[in-house]
């Protein structure tokens, strides 16, 4: 158990030091598209409740929004309608 654990930080001070190794214009730049999409989201919840078009925000969803930003609304929207 304690190698999965030493195996897990290692991991994510890895992940973590790319993420600081990141110029920090593009980092700026996800972080607004991250914030652009979830009012996006959080607003279609909104007005589209009463059109009866309410989207499930899960991890999943949240995760998509997340990094695409308005694409991936769209792409919530496109698999709400499928799924």
């Amino acid at each position: 158990m304690g190698y999965v654990s030493f195996f897990i930080a290692v991991l994510i001070l890895f992940v973590v030091l790319k993420i600081l190794a990141l110029p920090f214009k593009i980092i700026i730049k996800l972080m607004l598209n991250a914030l652009i999409g979830g009012v996006v989201l959080f607003l279609l919840n909104l007005i589209g409740s009463n059109f009866g078009l309410v989207l499930d925000i899960n991890w999943l969803s949240a995760l998509i929004v997340g990094f695409l930003g308005v694409p991936g609304v769209i792409i919530v929207l496109i698999l709400q309608f499928l799924f």
